[in-house]
């Protein structure tokens, strides 16, 4: 299995080199590729190739870890997966593995994940893939979380289910916490919320002051920042864009419009 690495910490973070440590430990042959300078909060957004399409990029190594190919790419999470299945940086791979971001990405602000948005962006080109975080922006237990990282792909590799025409895409969250203090995985739901709230602070002429704080909305138990405030590693299904049913939009059709239209069809 080829496992695709990248992150939007860049190339130089600490969370990558313990994902694809990782991942080599498990049998995953590596093809390394992640932005050249961070690219947090750019969910799956693409980038503007340079004048006539060019995209750059440059080998590095990733200490001593074993890889296909490692680059430094002039790009957002998001284009370096689109570009991957294309083959830009060798062989095309199976998988989809983002992070270890330094940072949570739970609730509903996963929607503006770099981490989270490379993993989808895999998803709708057909591949699985998982995302991982540190709850810590400045993780003290960064390597400890080793452990669940190893559960969830040695579960993707042995035990997942069958590829379908939905990939499956995986959000982990990892308390951090000594390995010790690390109480399990657990299934959860996304919160209402994300790790911070913005607020507007002022405004004033020609520019608004905006502040960000931890929501002071209560945990909701069995929400992906309940239980990691608990001590557990989470884990969440995630689906990428797809049309939905059941929204009446006859009032939008022409009544001389008499063409068959397919349904907008459930993902």
């Amino acid at each position: 299995m080829i496992a695709l690495v990248t992150n939007d910490d860049g190339i130089d973070s600490s969370g990558l080199r313990v994902l694809a440590a990782t991942a080599r430990e498990v049998g995953m042959d590596l093809l390394v590729a992640a932005p050249r300078v961070e690219n947090s909060g750019a969910s799956a957004s693409l980038t503007i190739l340079r004048e006539g399409g060019r995209l750059a990029v440059q080998d590095t190594t990733l200490d001593e870890i074993d890889t296909l190919r490692c680059v430094a790419v002039e790009s957002t999470p998001a284009f370096i997966v689109w570009a991957a299945v294309a083959g830009a940086f060798g062989p095309v791979p199976d998988v989809v593995l983002s992070g270890v971001n330094h940072g949570p990405n739970t609730g509903q602000a996963v929607l503006h994940s770099g981490t989270v948005g490379a993993v989808l962006t895999g998803a709708n080109q057909g591949l699985p893939g998982v995302a991982f975080s540190n709850v810590a922006a400045v993780p003290a237990h960064l390597g400890d979380g080793a452990e669940v990282i190893r559960q969830v792909l040695s579960w993707l590799v042995d035990d997942a289910p069958a590829p379908s025409a939905d990939p499956l895409a995986l959000n982990v969250n990892l308390p951090d916490l000594p390995a010790d203090k690390i109480r399990g995985i657990r299934p959860a739901v996304l919160a209402a919320f994300g790790a911070v709230q913005a607020h507007v602070g002022g405004l004033g002429e020609g520019f608004v002051t905006m502040t960000f704080a931890a929501p002071e909305t209560s945990l909701v138990a069995g929400t992906d920042a309940a239980l990691l405030a608990q001590g557990w590693a989470t884990v969440t299904p995630l689906a990428a864009p797809w049309a939905v049913d059941g929204v009446d939009l006859a009032g939008l059709v022409d009544p001389r419009d008499t063409v068959d239209r397919p349904s907008t069809g459930a993902g």
